[in-house]
Formats: C-alpha cells, structure tokens, sequence
C-alpha cells in the first residue's frame, strides 16, 4: 500500500476501516504505540506503510483492516463501499416506520384523512413504532378535517379521534414538541374549547418547549370569537411573557373583541400596537377601524379638556406622529376614506401629516446589526474588506442597486439604465459625489459588460471610487444595505425587501428605515423615473387634537394613489373651508 509524503496509511480490509497517520517526528513510533492496543486484538493483520523517509515494512498479518486519521488519536469509522452503502439506504427506505412516513405525507399532501387513520390502525396492529412526525401528521389531518369547508358542519368525531391520538401518543411517551400542542391546541379551539388550548400552551413550559406565535392562535383567536376579552388579554400577556410579538392577525382580533365589548382603552391600546408593529393596516384591520369609529360609544369617550403642554411632551418623547395620552375630544366622529397629496396633506381634513424621525443611535445599532448579521452569512474576509474600502471611500450621499436598477425594464441587463439613474442622483443629492453602484462579480464579467461602451462607463465608475464589485459566491444585498445605512443615506432598488434576508432585520426599525431611505423606480417609455421617500411617515399617526389617519395597503403611491382613513370629530371637521379632494364618508358616531 502506498501513502504520499506526510502521512502513514495502514490498510486494515476486514473492518473496512481507514486510518492516516498524520507524520509528527517520527509517525510511526508515535503512532504504533498508541495502535498496540489494535495489534493485540488483531495479531494476524497485513500492515503496510509506505513514509518519507522511504522506510518500507510488510507485517505478515492475515486478515486486512484500512484505519486512518488525521490526528494524533485515531477515530474509528466504517464506510461502507458503494453498493453496501446503497444497500443500507434501501434497507432504511423499506423499514416499516419510513414506508409509514413516505405514505403519511402523501396523505397531508391530498388532506386525506381517512387513507392516513387506515395506515394508523394498521402500524398498531402490526406494532409499528410511531415516532413524533408520524403523531404530528395525524394530528394535523385530523384538525385540517375537522375545521372543513367554509358552511360546513364540524367533524365532532374527527376531533375525539384526533384526542385520542394526542393521549395515545403521551402513553406511547413519544417526545412531543411544538408542532404536537399546536396541533393539540388547534383540534380544542375547533371544539369551541379555547379554555383548554389555552391550557395546552401553558403545558409546553412542563416540557421544556418554547411556543411560537401559531401556538397561540387557537386559543386566542377562540377567546375573542366567544367575547371573552379578559381571557383574550390573558393569552396576549402571556405571549408577552415569552416574548412572543403580536402580528396584524392577533391585533386585530383582540381590536375587535375590544371594541364589541366596548373597553375603549384597549382600543387605544391596540390601535398604538398597530401604529408600532404593522404601520399599514389590511383592509380587515381597516373595517374594524372604521366600525369602532362608527360606534356611539366612540364619540362619548375622550377628555373635554386636557393639558396642550403634555400632549405636546408626548408628540417629542415619541418621535412625532402620537402622543399616547389618550382618547381627545368628545363627539361624533366622521370617517372618510382618503387620500394625501405629494407633501402629506390630508384631502378630508386639512391636517399635514409628520415625518417621523430616526434616532442616531438606533441608525448606528441598525448599521452593527446588518454588518453582524452579514458576517455570518457571508464569507467574513470579503465583507470586512468591504467595511474597510467605505472607511476610505464613504459616505455616500445615495447607493445604487445595480443589480435591480439594471434589470429596471424587465428585459435584460443594462449598465445604460444605470448610467440614467447616476445622471439623475447627481441633481437630486446635495453634494457632487457620484453615488455608490454595487454589482455582484458576474455582472461585470461577460459579453454585456466587454461592450466596449459599457467597459467604458465601468472603468469610470471604478476611477471615481463610484463602483465597488462583490466577491464570488456573496450575496450583493447585504452590501448595498450596509452601504446606506452607514452612510445614513438613500438607496435606489425597487426590491421589496420582504424574503429571508431582510426578515432577519426585524419588524420594528427596518420599516421605518426603508420607508425613510429607499428610492423606487418608474419604467417609463423613454427611461426611468425616481420615486423619491415621502416627506412624511406612512404610519398610523395620532394628531395633537385627536384625530387619527391610518394608511392601508391598498395602493402604493407609486402608479395608484394610497387609501387611508381620516378619522375626526365632526366639529373638527366641519371647520373645514378650504375646498379638498373630496374623500368617501363611510360614516359617523351614529351606532350603539
């Protein structure tokens, strides 16, 4: 057997096994010591070694074992060689518990529920052992089964079939996780019995299971179906208690048991967590708004008369756009689906919405956070060197992503698109500095980029320090993202930023970020127009005097106009004389 340099290799057939004796000094004293101990068990063993000091020994040893390492204390393993190796994997794939599974799965893909309890009572007689994923399964067909069709009639039998598979899985003492009480919490809520989802959801602690957000829907979502609110705001502290972040779906629900059961103050409540968490309300979400508005109860409460001063302490405190004092103002209220004009003026009421400010600080830790988050994912030297180039190059006052701009009219890459957007940043920025364009490597390599014109307008770019080219294998986005935020400056990408990368950013800052910084595109016939940042926030925003403006997500502003809510005392609102857009009054104070 032969071994290249550095390195002792004993071939060793019968265990199937390989060492490799890494040459420290000298390997084979070093290493035939700490293999005596395999000698001794194995004494008729053919032992070759072949080192750099081109010393060669046969050991006359019958049966043949392959050992190797690479470091001073050997590690045995068995490889398989190829056919045994495809051997054992179809002997896995035709076990009784992976054929179980493999058909389980096809039954959750077709919802069939029936086919997957046949496979169930079959694995119990012939005593198929069912682990957690088998369990799982069920459970969900059988909550998916119970829940049926819109109009239809509850599976009462489903569901006491799915309870006895929950217990039977806690007698069989399957380790059961998140996806189990979920389930579990699921097939109770279908049974009109939030009380015992909720119950449920405490037992994971008792398993050391940390529930997520789905866990608590049933129950939650049960509670406020039933007007139960009290029990509802159990299970939203709960969520709190285990720092778990309400989403639109849950704020909603719990807005609209609170304003069924008339508590005022949790509308307000909720109203503010929605300003803070979603921004931009559905038009669910909407419809609720508005039917709280609608109500009697709506225009009784509120303060007649408060203090200016503290409101207005408020509004700083918060950074603009609310003062969370409370309900202002006493009477009807009038609700008119709207719009804003390019400055933020509201067509309904007359009242220019704010443009909410960014803290330093949280600029600074947002920047940290990217750069952290990015050094994890991508190739670490590339990123730092990256870091290094905008010490010595930045700030800019606006970052380009070439990609996307390139790509502008959705037919092919052009570097001309990009060029239009650099010409158009120069009389927009304050400074004369070319904006940054980030381009990933296979962007500026090709037939494409060797036109002569194009090579032409990136060596210019790459002579301004106005081009900086990724690595092989990076993911330019977290460039172009890190790039802006540093240098506190606009961005030019119609990217969304809604997929996984920039779900690892959070909900809470980047939106306000992006909505402050990111400058959208226009494809038009004859090239591109610049959709620059509102001078005010989208956001649900409380004026000093009481009044509400909630933006939804119907439009855009981009090719259609955004809707939003203008909610105002009628008094407020009939003081109204210069004429406006005219807006949809949905209704006032006139309910129960």
């Amino acid at each position: 057997m032969s071994v290249s340099s550095g390195f002792a290799k004993f071939s060793l057939s019968r265990l199937g096994t390989t060492f490799m004796l890494s040459e420290n000094s000298n390997p084979l004293l070093i290493q035939m010591k700490r293999l005596k101990c395999l000698f001794h068990c194995y004494p008729l063993v053919l032992v070759q070694c072949n080192v750099r000091s081109q010393l060669n020994r046969t050991f006359s040893m019958a049966p043949v074992i392959c050992f190797s390492t690479l470091a001073p204390g050997a590690v045995l393993r068995t490889p398989r060689d190829s056919r045994s190796r495809v051997s054992w994997k179809k002997a896995r794939r035709e076990t009784p518990e992976m054929m179980l599974r493999v058909k389980l799965n096809q039954c959750s893909k077709n919802r069939d529920l029936h086919n997957a309890l046949r496979l169930y009572d079959e694995a119990k007689v012939n005593d198929v052992k069912l682990d957690v994923y088998h369990y799982n399964v069920l459970l969900y067909l059988c909550s998916a089964k119970s829940a049926g069709n819109e109009g239809e009639e509850m599976d009462s039998a489903t569901l006491e079939k799915g309870f006895r598979i929950f217990k039977q899985m806690i007698m069989d003492n399957v380790q059961l996780n998140e996806a189990t009480f979920t389930n579990a919490s699921r097939l109770a809520a279908l049974k009109k019995d939030p009380d015992l989802a909720f119950e449920l959801i405490k037992r994971m602690k008792d398993y050391n299971i940390t529930p997520r957000l789905r866990s608590y829907g049933p129950a939650l979502f049960g509670f406020c179906d039933k007007l139960l609110a009290d029990k509802a705001y159990e299970v939203d502290l709960h969520m709190i208690d285990n720092a778990i972040l309400a989403e639109e779906p849950e704020l909603s629900a719990l807005l609209q048991v609170s304003s069924r059961v008339m508590r005022e103050e949790k509308v307000y409540e909720m109203m503010h967590r929605l300003r803070a968490t979603v921004r931009q309300v559905s038009e669910e979400t909407a419809a609720i708004i508005q039917d709280w508005f609608k109500l009697k109860r709506a225009s009784l409460v509120g303060l007649e008369s408060w203090d200016a001063s503290k409101v207005k302490k408020g509004i700083i405190e918060g950074g603009g756009g609310w003062h969370g004092q409370g309900w202002l103002g006493k009477g009807d209220w009038k609700v008119v689906r709207t719009g804003v004009n390019e400055v933020g003026v509201c067509h309904a009421c007359g009242k220019k919405l704010v443009c909410i400010d960014i803290e330093p600080k949280k600029m600074e830790n947002f920047a940290k956070k990217i750069a952290k988050l990015a050094g994890s994912k991508e190739n670490t030297k590339g990123f730092v060197k990256f870091q290094e180039w905008l010490k010595d190059h930045g700030p800019f006052d606006a970052v380009i992503d070439g990609a996307n701009v390139g790509l502008a009219n959705q037919h092919f890459f052009s570097f001309s698109e990009i060029k239009r957007v650099v010409n158009q940043l120069h009389h927009i920025t304050s400074s004369r500095k070319p904006p940054l364009i980030v381009l990933h490597q296979s962007r500026v390599r090709g037939d494409v980029a060797e036109h002569p014109q194009n090579k032409k307008l990136l060596e210019n770019w790459k002579k301004a320090g106005a081009l900086y080219v990724t690595p092989v294998g990076s993911n330019d986005d977290w460039y172009w993202l890190y790039a802006a935020v540093s240098s506190k400056c606009l961005v030019v990408t119609n990217d969304e930023m809604r997929d996984h990368l920039f779900t690892l950013l959070g909900n809470s800052f980047f939106p306000c970020w992006k909505e402050k910084h990111q400058v959208r595109m226009q494809a038009l016939f004859n090239g591109i127009r610049l959709k620059m940042p509102p001078p005010y926030s989208i956001v649900i925003q409380e004026s000093e005097e009481g009044g509400w403006h909630v933006p939804t997500v119907t439009g855009d502003d981009l090719e259609t106009p955004r809707q939003w809510i203008c909610a105002s005392r009628s008094k407020n609102f009939d003081s109204i004389t210069t004429p406006l857009s005219s807006g949809k009054v949905i209704g006032t104070g006139n309910g129960m």
